[in-house]
């Protein structure tokens, strides 16, 4: 019997999508219960980001050679155990334990989702239709999770900001259940070589960047763990070019439209993730807007995605993904130049509202076409392993783009803390999202190739 994942799959990454942003609001409350000192309460959401970053390519792997459902359903009840333990957390150490643990989980959960979702629907309408669901359910819940980090952490307690996911795990088990069939893997072993240094190097790479909060970029720590991870990935590179059963297949990156679509999501999820960071904070240092308040915020933004996300089924349906990414990259830098004019003086509706529709909605329409453009070409069998390759650009570059342009603001900041100060850190930030949001658009519109793609019914068209 045909089994539609789509309801899992949905499930699956709002889960993800929600982890990545619930805890960011309660951070303060959580430092005063639990007593973290200040410079260690980053690693709350810094330990999530290293470890789902460094398992990502192992996590595809694994879907590639024992199937979806297994990943799937070890990892929910992994993540669910983990959060758990995170809202039951008595001492800062338990609860960034249980953060790391969530890591791996959702390091196994990204990529077989998503590799589910491409073996079950073929190449054209069918695949676009369904990543227009994973897209927007994608930014429903990174966008909802501020909303609801901030409503549990001023009426609930922070606790709730990981006991919120026990309710998500079970109804996506139950739906993993029904919607994804067993079996589905292949023949084939681990690449355990690979998989230690794969692990190691981007973990490495992932701890080397967040830490530039402490370490500047040019400290002797932060070259000296960079240089290591240089070091580890060269050496993965070089085991993969001669194993017979590769963790990452050096030729799946050798196409325009693999390799385009990975530094376009590199790009744009980099200034995403900055952007995303820098307009909490100017909501709630700048303008004073409580936990609650900023979260009710985001909705706008929220909603402007989900519209850009259903306006790129309609755009790419039986077309190219580059209709929608060239003009939604495009329309998310403007936005985001909006979005760098922001005053100390300003408001939400004069300064937030406005760049939020405009860079929701390009967001919106870029997410599941560069899903689309990432898959295509690639075998059933290497679904997992391409999966893990998008997940790992997505994950690298909102740490690389976050570490560097929080650098950057502190600097323009130079440690004060006025709200003026603070804006004009927060603008500059916010302005060099815009230029790589750009550049994404360039990538689209000048690396992506423009080959036919094949309808449903067979048809093929520009």
């Amino acid at each position: 019997m045909y089994r539609n994942p789509l309801a899992a799959v949905a499930a699956v990454q709002f889960l993800v999508a929600l982890d990545l942003s619930v805890v960011n609001v309660a951070l303060p409350a959580i430092g005063s219960s639990l007593g973290f000192a200040p410079v260690d309460l980053a690693w709350v959401v810094h330990v999530y980001a290293l470890t789902f970053g460094g398992f990502l390519l192992l996590g595809g792997r694994v879907a590639d050679l024992f199937g979806r459902r297994v990943p799937l359903v070890a990892g929910l009840a992994a993540f669910g155990l983990a959060s758990l333990a995170g809202g039951l957390a008595q001492t800062p150490g338990q609860l960034v334990a249980a953060r790391a643990v969530q890591g791996v989980a959702a390091a196994a959960l990204a990529p077989a989702a998503l590799a589910a979702l491409t073996v079950a629907f073929p190449e054209g309408a069918a695949r676009v239709r369904a990543l227009g669901v994973w897209s927007a359910v994608n930014a429903g819940g990174g966008a909802l999770g501020v909303l609801v980090g901030g409503l549990l952490t001023e009426y609930a307690g922070w606790r709730w900001v990981m006991l919120v996911n026990l309710p998500i795990v079970a109804v996506a088990l139950v739906l993993t259940a029904r919607g994804v069939p067993g079996g589905g893997g292949r023949p084939g072993r681990l690449d355990v070589p690979g998989a230690v240094l794969a692990t190691a190097g981007t973990g490495l790479l992932a701890f080397g960047v967040v830490r530039t909060d402490r370490y500047g970029w040019a400290s002797g720590r932060t070259l000296g763990v960079l240089a290591a991870a240089a070091l580890l990935l060269t050496a993965f590179a070089v085991v993969e070019s001669r194993t017979a059963d590769p963790l990452l297949r050096p030729g799946l990156l050798r196409g325009r439209w693999t390799a385009g679509a990975n530094v376009f999501v590199f790009l744009a999820t980099a200034g995403q993730f900055a952007a995303f960071y820098f307009v909490s904070l100017y909501l709630q240092r700048v303008l004073g807007l409580g936990a609650a308040a900023t979260g009710a915020a985001f909705l706008p933004f929220c909603a402007g995605t989900v519209a850009g996300a259903v306006s790129a089924v309609r755009l790419t349906s039986g077309r190219s993904p580059r209709l929608a990414l060239v003009p939604g990259a495009a329309l998310a830098a403007l936005g985001l130049g909006w979005f760098a004019m922001v005053s100390p003086d300003g408001s939400f509706a004069g300064d937030v509202l406005g760049p939020s529709l405009l860079t929701s909605v390009g967001i919106g329409l870029c997410l599941g076409p560069v899903t689309a453009a990432a898959t295509t070409g690639v075998a059933a069998a290497e679904a997992g392993m391409a999966a893990g390759v998008v997940n790992s650009a997505r994950q690298l570059g909102g740490c690389v783009g976050l570490a560097a342009l929080a650098t950057l603001a502190a600097h323009r900041t130079g440690g004060s803390v006025a709200p003026g100060d603070l804006n004009g850190g927060y603008a500059a930030g916010l302005a060099v999202t815009a230029v790589l949001l750009g550049v994404a658009a360039l990538v689209a519109l000048v690396v992506l190739p423009r080959p036919a793609l094949a309808l449903d019914d067979g048809a093929r068209v520009q």
